[in-house]
């Protein structure tokens, strides 16, 4: 078993540092969480109330007909206990006239028409509390690409993404996050029954172990199997890594003069920071 413990101070320290230095930086002092009621939003909250204050901070619920009341009311816990600015804009009306165009049965479509309509509303309301979106994405999901492009992926910056969801609940535990949200299933509530691990076929605890050899060890997948991982499994989430690499970068540019976007022009450099 590989040990993926955090020091949780260390952790802490940084990624509220994180969290003030890029809002800062940017000209904002608040920012705009999207709170679903599960473990990574929670945490994203925690840490930016801490960072800002919890004056500072606006989390949003945003619940579609069919959202689970446990969600809903574990979003409310962390509102209450961090004393945060709080809102409540249901997506239903939003969503239901574009469900009228796809089939019942076709969850992920309609799951990512909630995540991106979702993201609509975090954007709105943005403007209207002057604030920065703050991203809730982990490692785990990242890497796998089990996030909607522009849809919850979107944010303009992501406290958790260098965190595996081992790791996130390390933290979240750490800084007094209740147990029952730590340990509920995770799940994006898009539909009834609904779970992460349900989805991907494996559990998380198992997948960040794999993760962990493959990126950060950077073992070679025969080297995985091994290390005692299913040869099968080993392929699946290589090619899963493989496969969703265009969702962690920006669209490449093609390339035409001596100082393109995001191949010459990468940093700020004179332009100040």
């Amino acid at each position: 078993m590989i040990d993926l413990t955090i020091n949780s101070d260390l952790a802490r320290t940084i990624l509220t540092g994180f969290i003030h230095t890029e809002i800062t930086r940017a000209g904002f002092a608040k920012a705009v969480v999207g709170l679903s009621g599960g473990v990574d939003s929670a945490l994203s909250c925690y840490l930016a109330a801490e960072a800002l204050g919890p004056e500072n901070v606006l989390a949003l619920r945003m619940p579609y007909k069919a959202s689970s009341q446990d969600s809903l009311d574990h979003a409310q816990t962390v509102i209450d206990t961090l004393g945060v600015n709080s809102t409540t804009i249901p997506i239903t009306d939003m969503v239901e006239p574009f469900f009228e165009q796809i089939p019942q049965g076709e969850h992920v479509r309609r799951g990512n028409i909630m995540a991106r309509t979702r993201m609509i509303v975090l954007y709105d309301q943005s403007e209207v509390f002057g604030g920065l979106v703050v991203g809730t994405g982990n490692k785990t999901e990242i890497l796998l690409g089990y996030t909607t492009l522009y849809g919850d992926s979107a944010c303009a910056l992501n406290p958790l993404g260098d965190l595996y969801k081992t790791q996130v609940r390390h933290l979240a535990r750490a800084m007094g996050i209740p147990e029952a949200i730590i340990h509920k299933a995770p799940t994006a509530d898009l539909w009834r029954g609904q779970t992460d691990e349900g989805e991907l076929g494996f559990t998380y605890a198992e997948v960040d172990q794999l993760l962990y050899l493959l990126v950060d060890q950077r073992y070679a997948p025969e080297d995985c199997v091994e290390a005692g991982f299913a040869a099968d499994f080993v392929r699946a989430v290589v090619e899963r890594v493989r496969r969703n690499h265009f969702k962690r970068i920006q669209p490449p540019i093609a390339k035409l003069s001596n100082r393109t976007i995001g191949y010459d022009f990468l940093y700020l450099r004179d332009w100040g920071t």
